[in-house]
């Protein structure tokens, strides 16, 4: 039996849920922004759930979703809201880890937008730097391209914290990134100061092929899929916000075998991403502990 890292789920498309509000660019910035408090509770509803780790809310700030906002001047508060969220939860909680999420610079599941290495790395290295003093993680999440990753692990790897990668895979091949490049092309780049590579916002059935090649590695691996219908090249050709996403009917039961399988195939840390919410993370636990394995 494994030791098991159960991450929280989706916080951005639930914190969208529970406020009603229409998605926007900030997306939940924005939510964090006009509601104080509910990004504490969704963490702690995660906490409740079983989850060891919350995730803290900064996946899409970044500075080059700032402008023509009127919040450019408030970009390190705003780390500073989401990081006392967290902790805030932890603390409540009375114990777990808080990992501090970078995500893509310009746009998800779009590797042909992401800026140049020397471009990228401060940008990314800067963030790192904002979150390291409280969190335990640095997790780099929704890594759509080869470039992408050396860029973000050489920024992220500044800041003196282990550092997780977290890869984004073709919701129809789960052996390409969404750049269409092979899933093991990670592995040498992983090796180079990542501590864990993992698989997240993709298809729950893409990612059985991820973790087989994942598992080949040196490092921890595991995965965390979203609950969107499929997201096609063909669809990201419209350039399209989150809000044109939709939701599949993915049950809490069926996204905890999906989960089992890939601890079966080596993963130990598992979660969930976007439109996988409290319940399924509750169900996950449920299964993990069933099975015998222990949450850490």
């Amino acid at each position: 039996m494994s030791e098991i890292t159960l991450l929280d789920g989706g916080l951005g498309q639930e914190l969208v849920h529970r406020s009603g509000d229409t998605p926007t660019n900030l997306w939940s910035t924005q939510v964090m922004i006009d509601h104080p408090g509910l990004v504490q509770q969704v963490h702690a509803d995660y906490f409740a759930a079983g989850a060891t780790i919350a995730t803290t809310n900064t996946y899409a700030l970044h500075r080059d979703r700032l402008p023509d906002t009127g919040l450019e001047a408030r970009f390190a508060q705003l780390y500073e809201q989401a990081i006392a969220e967290a902790t805030t939860a932890r603390d409540a909680n009375g114990a777990g880890r808080i990992a501090g999420s970078i995500g893509p610079l310009v746009a998800s599941y779009r590797p042909d937008l992401h800026p140049a290495h020397d471009v990228a790395v401060p940008l990314y290295a800067e963030v790192a730097q904002l979150l390291a003093p409280s969190c335990d993680i640095i997790l780099c999440e929704t890594v759509a391209s080869l470039a992408h990753a050396r860029a973000v692990l050489d920024g992220a790897k500044q800041a003196g914290k282990p550092v997780w990668l977290s890869i984004t895979v073709d919701d129809r091949d789960g052996r390409r990134l969404r750049s269409g490049e092979p899933v093991g092309g990670i592995l040498p780049i992983a090796n180079e100061g990542a501590s864990a590579v993992l698989v997240n916002c993709a298809a729950p059935e893409a990612l059985h092929a991820t973790l087989a090649i994942l598992s080949l590695g040196d490092l921890k691996c595991g995965a965390y899929a979203n609950g969107f219908k499929r997201i096609t090249a063909e669809f990201l050709e419209d350039k399209p916000t989150v809000a044109a996403l939709s939701s599949r009917d993915l049950s809490p039961e069926a996204y905890a075998i999906h989960a089992m399988r890939w601890i079966a195939a080596g993963a130990t840390i598992v979660g969930g991403c976007c439109e996988v919410g409290p319940a399924h993370i509750r169900a996950l636990a449920t299964a993990i502990t069933k099975a015998g394995h222990t949450i850490a």
